[in-house]
């Protein structure tokens, strides 16, 4: 594996996972979530905890990338990318935005909105990690 890309796929992806987010979530589907504002902080909430967010994204993402290089096979970095941020949203759709619906008191269009968002966001992650990221050179012998 290439640490120094797997780094660098981390911190590129993680660039991409909040402009993608903040288009989605901060302008496209924002007022799905307006009719709850006891569940979700305020905008200015948000910005006081960002920087935990963004900290903790960027770790999760360079996880990401580590784990996308322990599995990569060769081949296209998009297509093999498209493949992983598939995977990936589909995991978060199921295991996050499906318990939130269930835990959260929201309603299904947020949920809805929420889940192909976030399937989207992560594609694009995965895409972003599979250009960025290239596997050690190995010299032929």
């Amino acid at each position: 594996m290439n640490y120094g890309r797997i780094v660098l796929a981390g911190i590129a992806a993680t660039v991409v996972y909040f402009v993608v987010g903040g288009l989605v979530s901060g302008k496209l589907i924002a007022g799905y979530y307006a009719p709850y504002p006891d569940v979700y902080r305020s905008q200015a909430a948000v910005m006081h905890y960002f920087p935990y967010g963004i900290a903790s994204t960027l770790i999760a993402i360079v996880v990401l990338a580590a784990i996308y290089a322990h599995g990569y096979k060769g081949g296209s970095g998009l297509a093999e990318g498209f493949r992983f941020g598939l995977l990936v949203g589909l995991f978060v759709v199921f295991a996050v935005v499906a318990d939130e619906y269930v835990t959260l008191n929201i309603g299904h269009q947020l949920a809805l909105v929420m889940a192909a968002g976030r399937l989207f966001g992560w594609i694009i992650v995965g895409i972003t990690i599979g250009l960025v990221y290239k596997p050690r050179v190995t010299a032929a012998r």
